[in-house]
């Protein structure tokens, strides 16, 4: 059932006086890696996460704890403005801890900073491009499919102008702005290959800041989404059949990469890439074989390849890099449901990966 958001009732209580009270909307991850969040009411207007407490959760209820000993607690990180209230008020992207201190099971951004942190003389750049589909619960089909049958054949949608070949553009905008507006570096988005499927890309961002900000704005399209009544799927191959599955394809690079002659540390790092093959699939998303068969734009899951400008291998050097000498490389491998920690971190590492 979709239950769209009433935008001009709502206006008339978010246009009441705060009474110089702020309120916080914590965010965190929960054991199926999607967010969850609750708010907090604070007497000041933070400017960074550190100045927020503490605070817990029923973890029973999230899959993150037993309920026994329920409380798990989430400590704030990252801080952004708020689209939806507006104001001064925030939200706070947080980490998840068990209640004697130890990060959670589920909290993967702990490990990450650790390997961020580490490698951080190497001026880490990400940008990741998170395709996703929408959804209406009233069909479960992608949004704009006909009820029954499917539509037109892949060609004409992908970056597609007018009606018949767009599908929820309203979405689309609407996610844009509030991520402009929260302060998350978005730098572009597209309607992708398949009807009803878009893409957005957050980057360049600078070590942990790619994880913390690609799950902002997840939030933050799911929210709006739910203001619209559609469903968010970020399932790598949410439609069987012939049609493109969703990835997070991430683009990645070092200083030495960037500077001249960096194409060959960049040969350098997939060769090491290409060694932890099988590890890095094991953290690149679930149902990822669904996916990485490949046709649809996709490298086979079950091979590693590279090549300048490919989109069928496992990892693309954009033909510029290979031009100009120096630059990124993109790794197309990970699925559209990733946890960006564990990606970017795994990247990360296999770059330093000692020689044999």
């Amino acid at each position: 059932m979709a239950i769209i958001s009433n935008n001009a009732l709502l206006q008339k209580y978010l246009s009441l006086d705060q009474k110089d009270k702020i309120q916080v909307e914590y965010v965190w991850i929960d054991a199926d890696n999607n967010c969850r969040s609750k708010t907090k009411t604070v007497d000041f207007v933070p400017t960074k996460a550190e100045q927020l407490s503490e605070w817990n959760f029923d973890g029973s209820s999230t899959n993150q704890s037993e309920g026994r000993d329920s409380d798990i607690l989430i400590k704030p990180v990252a801080l952004y403005d708020d689209p939806f209230r507006g104001g001064n008020n925030k939200f706070a992207l947080c980490e998840t801890y068990n209640p004697d201190g130890t990060p959670h099971p589920t909290n993967y951004r702990y490990n990450c900073k650790k390997i961020m942190d580490t490698y951080a003389d190497s001026k880490p750049w990400f940008g990741i491009e998170q395709e996703y589909s929408l959804f209406d619960p009233e069909t479960n089909k992608p949004y704009g499919w006909p009820k029954h049958g499917f539509p037109e054949a892949q060609g004409k949608y992908y970056c597609g102008v007018g009606a018949g070949k767009v599908f929820g553009r309203d979405i689309v905008e609407a996610h844009y702005r509030a991520c402009l507006y929260a302060g998350i570096n978005i730098s572009g988005v597209n309607i992708e290959v398949a009807p009803g499927q878009f893409e957005y890309q957050v980057g360049p961002c600078e070590g942990i800041k790619m994880g913390d900000e690609l799950w902002a704005s997840r939030y933050l399209l799911e929210r709006v989404a739910e203001d619209f009544g559609i469903v968010v799927s970020l399932h790598p191959k949410p439609i069987k059949g012939d049609w493109n599955g969703a990835g997070c394809h991430t683009n990645f690079s070092t200083e030495e990469m960037r500077e001249e002659g960096g194409l060959t540390a960049i040969e350098s790092a997939i060769k090491k890439m290409s060694l932890r093959h099988a590890e890095h699939i094991a953290v690149y998303g679930e149902d990822n074989d669904q996916r990485l068969t490949g046709r649809h734009e996709t490298g086979h899951i079950s091979d590693f390849s590279f090549g300048v400008a490919n989109r069928g291998a496992s990892i693309r050097i954009p033909r510029h890099v290979s031009k100009e000498g120096k630059g990124y490389l993109e790794d197309r491998r990970p699925a559209s449901n990733i946890d960006p920690y564990r990606v970017t971190a795994i990247i990360l590492e296999s770059t330093f990966y000692p020689d044999n």
